[in-house]
């Protein structure tokens, strides 16, 4: 079986290293871009750290115990991971941008961009911010 790198889309084994930080070829740089950039970037990023976390916790729950005792053993340590995912999200997005040798600011300018609506009109109603 050979890995193609004339796609435009990662098969399989390109997905998983994609995601444990592995370069993608220059042929799939919008779909890179797409992924770490656009609409739902945040949730798919959390989500790809919660697997590897539930399939580790997931055997605590066949314990034969009371449900409260599974809960315990599980929901302390998955809160931590919700939380560092949610609070390094853009971290890690910059760094797969700038692995792919994409401009890591491009999260904040599209941010800008999305809400420049609600920035002119807190200008219109407030006027510009004093420097």
């Amino acid at each position: 079986m050979t890995v193609s790198t004339d796609s435009k889309k990662p098969n399989l084994f390109q997905l998983v290293g994609y995601y444990l930080g592995k370069r993608l070829p220059d042929s799939m740089l919008d779909w890179v871009r797409e992924d770490l950039t656009g609409p739902g970037a945040t949730r798919r990023v959390m989500l790809r750290v919660m697997v590897p976390a539930l399939l580790i916790l997931a055997p605590f729950w066949l314990v034969p115990t009371a449900m409260w005792v599974r809960a315990s053993m599980t929901i302390p340590i998955l809160i931590p991971f919700i939380y560092f995912s949610h609070a390094l999200n853009k971290i890690w997005r910059k760094h797969m941008l700038r692995v792919h040798h994409l401009d890591p600011d491009l999260i904040e300018k599209l941010e800008r961009e999305r809400n420049a609506g609600k920035h002119q009109s807190y200008i219109e109603r407030f006027g510009p911010r004093p420097d």
